[in-house]
This record gives structure tokens, C-alpha cells and sequence, in this order.
């Protein structure tokens, strides 16, 4: 059933533990392989991340008329002993529900995220994309800056 985009409340929050049970995973299936994750497996991992406080943000986007979680990203602060114990946030795993794209959850995500780094002290904050999204990175504020490399090991 297709309810009106109006009648549509979104509310921009940290991730909770009872969002496995409103999308989380499935949302972030639409980025990249997830993987099944146990209901056991979630709380821990939820638990590990909480306990890193303000140093690792998850995000997320709830549609509050469907109770489903529609976008999230996440942030992480490196601390650093370069420009006088500066620290990095790196923006992660942001991915919006193909259902609400084109309504600027996206840019709300990563402007939640950037805050959170500026207000955590962050010097700069920097994340990875493809050619494809480099566009909207850049009306999100972002610009290009060298490349990047990555070597797998699984």
C-alpha cells in the first residue's frame, strides 16, 4: 500500500538496538553485500559500536508513518598525531531506500555526520564514493581530492 509522500514524517536519529527489526539490515543490503546477521550477532556488534560513544555514529532515517528505517551512514573519528593531535572523521555505509530517493535524505544523512565530526573536533571529514555518486557528494559540500586504493583480503 502506497500512502502520500505528505502524510510522510521522517525523523533523523542515532541507530537503536530494535532497528534490526525495522529494515536496518535489508536497507544496507541495497549498498553491499550484508551477509545474514543473528539477531545475537546485531546486539553485539550494536553493543561494541555504542560503547566507542561519540567516536563511531550510525545514523539513520526513520519513516515514522511506517516505522521502517529509509537511509543511514555512519561516521568514525580517527585520532591522529599530525596537525597537533587532529582527528579525521570518515564517512561510511551511506545508503538511502530505492522507495525515497529524491527527497534529500541523503544530504540529510551526511550533513548529520559532518556536523558530528565538526562537533567532535574534526579538522576535516573524508569518505569514498563511486564516479556514479560523486555528484551528490559534491552538492553534499564534498570535492575531489586525489584517489583512492583498497586491497582486499577477503
Amino acid at each position: 500500500m502506497q500512502s502520500n509522500k505528505d502524510e510522510k514524517t521522517y525523523r533523523v536519529r542515532k541507530l537503536e538496538i530494535t532497528d534490526k527489526n525495522k529494515g536496518f539490515m535489508e536497507l544496507l543490503q541495497q549498498l553491499t553485500v550484508c551477509g545474514s546477521v543473528s539477531d545475537d550477532e546485531f546486539q553485539k556488534r550494536f553493543e561494541e559500536l555504542r560503547s566507542y560513544g561519540d567516536d563511531h555514529v550510525i545514523c539513520v532515517i526513520e519513516d515514522t508513518s511506517s516505522s521502517k528505517i529509509v537511509a543511514t551512514g555512519s561516521v568514525f573519528l580517527e585520532k591522529k598525531f599530525i596537525r597537533s593531535c587532529g582527528k579525521v572523521g570518515h564517512i561510511e555505509d551511506v545508503v538511502v531506500d530505492s522507495s525515497a530517493r529524491g527527497m534529500q535524505l541523503g544530504k540529510k544523512v551526511v550533513s548529520f555526520l559532518a556536523d558530528h565530526a565538526c562537533l567532535m573536533g574534526c579538522y576535516k571529514v573524508i569518505l569514498d564514493c563511486s564516479v556514479d555518486n560523486k555528484a551528490f557528494y559534491e552538492k553534499c559540500g564534498f570535492k575531489e581530492k586525489e584517489i583512492q586504493m583498497v586491497k582486499y583480503f577477503i
